[in-house]
């Protein structure tokens, strides 16, 4: 449900995320957020079908490396905001590595 609820926060409120790309990437940052928000969309209706669980589960596990950069580059954007803000960033950190860690138990209990 997190899953889908943030893909969609992807298309209506688009800066926040616009924001966490990379910089080095090549290209509009709009064009990865909306990617990422129709990724995790996608992802979220693989995990909600049970016949499809599995892949749901890998391909959620796919997106969250996949995304890591963008939380390492607002890691590094937030390090001089108020102290509040820095333990959000830098708790996403990690966060990644709990959500990797579900999807792949969702993967392999299918």
């Amino acid at each position: 449900m997190l899953l889908g609820a943030a893909g969609i926060m992807h298309a209506v409120r688009p800066e926040p995320f616009d924001s966490i790309v990379p910089r080095a990437l090549p290209g509009s940052p709009r064009a990865y957020t909306y990617a990422s928000g129709l990724a995790e969309v996608a992802t979220a209706a693989l995990i909600a079908v049970p016949r499809t669980r599995r892949l749901g589960g890998l391909a959620a596990a796919t997106l969250f490396v996949a995304v890591f950069p963008a939380n390492v580059q607002m890691a590094i954007d937030w390090r001089r905001k108020p102290p509040r803000m820095r333990a959000i960033a830098l708790g996403r950190l990690p966060l990644q590595g709990v959500l990797i860690a579900q999807a792949l138990r969702v993967a392999r209990r299918g």
